[in-house]
């Protein structure tokens, strides 16, 4: 193919170093699971670094479009503070990135050609998907409830690098702690699980 792959692809050697050591809340890593073919439904995943939380949505084909879509639909729903930027592998599902990064304020950053460690936390929850859905199985007569069961599942699943709190728990507390920095002191509102 001519001509770029992924327009403007930042690598992840410019993404802060402060980043690598997950104390810092609102950094996502990013991937597709592919389901059986001859069907195209595929499932987007986003996971934060820190809490480990999953988030999911199917989406009808592996394109770019459908791929911003469904990315933009997860992160529309979280405040601004909490999502600050996404960590992509190389596949061309996230070639228009740049859709959410100026729709939302992200920035996206791509690892290093077959360099899956580099994003570890995604890797991990979509093998936690892959217990429920293994290779092989086709997506087709899943409906959005039932994926959403298996990722609530998933982040309430207690786990030992969170010091067996669950994702959800981590998640929580942290996002109180980016949103009571953000909001008017006399306006704040504990979050709650």
């Amino acid at each position: 193919a001519k001509g770029a792959r992924i327009p403007m692809r930042v690598p992840l050697a410019d993404r802060p170093k402060s980043v690598d050591s997950r104390r810092g809340f609102g950094h996502f890593e990013s991937d597709t699971v592919v389901g059986a073919s001859p069907s195209k439904r595929c499932i987007d995943t986003q996971a934060e670094r820190k809490s480990r939380k999953l988030f999911a949505r199917f989406i009808p084909d592996k394109s770019a479009l459908a791929t911003a879509r469904a990315e933009y639909d997860i992160y529309s729903r979280i405040p601004a503070p909490a999502r600050i930027d996404r960590t992509w592998d190389n596949g061309t599902e996230s070639s228009c990135h740049l859709l959410v990064d100026e729709a939302l304020g992200m920035l996206t950053y791509y690892a290093d050609p077959y360099s899956s460690w580099q994003r570890g936390t995604n890797e991990n929850r979509n093998g936690r998907i892959r217990r429920y859905l293994p290779k092989g199985t086709s997506f087709d007569d899943l409906s959005d409830a039932d994926l959403q069961a298996i990722v609530d599942e998933i982040n309430d699943t207690p786990l030992k690098v969170l010091g067996w709190e669950t994702p959800n728990e981590v998640w929580y507390r942290e996002l109180g702690k980016v949103m009571s920095k953000t909001s008017h002191p006399e306006t704040s509102v504990a979050l709650t699980n």
